[in-house]
């Protein structure tokens, strides 16, 4: 069975997107980074030097320091598709992202959004 092409694309090339999805609504990159850190455990430091290395999105979230334990409370739908509901979980931490920037954009506030 192949990959899902997310997985193997780079994640320095998805997050400009979340960086400008974020910024055409208001918020800020800064904040994005924070909701990376939050969710992976990366320092500043290492999702820079994550992203500078270009690696793909599913080493990424592998070689993430630690997971935090609360994305479990994320829910809601994303492309259509409830992430509580995603069996696969590579998949459902993409969509955990993914969720979590929508509501960055949305206006949430942070404190709201790090569960």
């Amino acid at each position: 069975m192949t990959k899902h092409r997310i997985y193997t694309m780079p994640f320095a090339k998805v997050y400009p997107h979340y960086v400008a999805k974020a910024e055409k609504k208001g918020r800020m990159k800064a904040e994005v980074d924070e909701i990376i850190r939050w969710l992976t455990g990366y320092s500043q430091e290492e999702l820079e030097a994550q992203l500078e290395k270009e690696i793909d999105f599913e080493t990424f979230l592998a070689e993430a320091p630690q997971l935090n334990s609360s994305r479990s409370l994320i829910e809601g739908v994303v492309c259509g598709i409830l992430v509580e509901d995603i069996e696969e979980s590579t998949m459902r931490e993409i969509r955990y992202l993914d969720k979590l920037i929508d509501e960055l954009a949305k206006g949430k506030p942070m404190d709201k959004i790090l569960r």
